[in-house]
């Protein structure tokens, strides 16, 4: 016979204990938007004691908030492109201008300045692409004259106490699309948003 004790279950108040914790770290800047939305994924899914507690190993008993990035509350560009990636701060509130011009925005990496966030972008002859984990609450609204605006990427549904952002969108000949990146996904964003399509038309079928 083994001698191995069996791991404790996992209660449902252990649970939101933990996804609250992943919460706090995450709005104080140790985890980005992709590991929150993937640890709270896990923290659902965990059915012992043991598999919660490795999701927070990594991180201090308490959330303190540590020296962080400065927010990134503006972003623009006036006939040209710009990329908006890697790690950096998204504050509860941020802008995004685009005239003659390119904007890609990758949430993926991004630091969330709270629960939700909110994007407001103004597209003038432009377009914006916004790059986002699948399995992020997104609401996408706003008001397009002569262009369009879509969310693309197999539909995931959000995991509970998933974080939301809010995009509004605000066009005159613009475009601007939503696009859900899954994450083992990998490469430029021209073969991000053709595996996005991809998959969106595999889910219509």
């Amino acid at each position: 016979m083994s001698d191995q004790t069996p791991a404790l279950r996992a209660s449902d108040a252990e649970r939101d204990q933990t996804v609250g914790l992943l919460r706090r770290h995450a709005v104080s800047g140790r985890l980005t938007l992709e590991e929150f939305v993937h640890r709270i994924d896990q923290a659902f899914a965990a059915r012992t004691r043991p598999e919660l507690e490795a999701l927070t190993r990594d991180l201090p008993a308490d959330a303190q908030p540590r020296k962080r990035r400065r927010p990134k509350w503006l972003t623009g560009v006036v006939f040209g492109s710009t990329e908006r990636k890697g790690r950096w701060r998204l504050p509860r509130f941020a802008l995004l201008g685009v005239l003659f011009g390119d904007a890609d925005i990758d949430l993926r990496k991004a630091e969330i300045g709270g629960p939700v966030v909110t994007i407001t972008a103004f597209v003038l002859f432009g377009n914006a692409d916004f790059y986002l984990p699948a399995g992020v609450d997104v609401d996408l609204g706003g008001f397009t004259v002569f262009g369009h605006r879509g969310e693309h990427g197999e539909e995931v549904e959000p995991a509970p106490d998933a974080p939301l952002v809010r995009i509004r969108v605000f066009s005159l000949f613009g475009t601007s699309d939503v696009w859900r990146v899954l994450p083992e996904a990998r490469g430029s964003y021209r073969e991000l948003i053709k595996a996005a399509r991809t998959r969106g038309r595999l889910g219509a079928g």
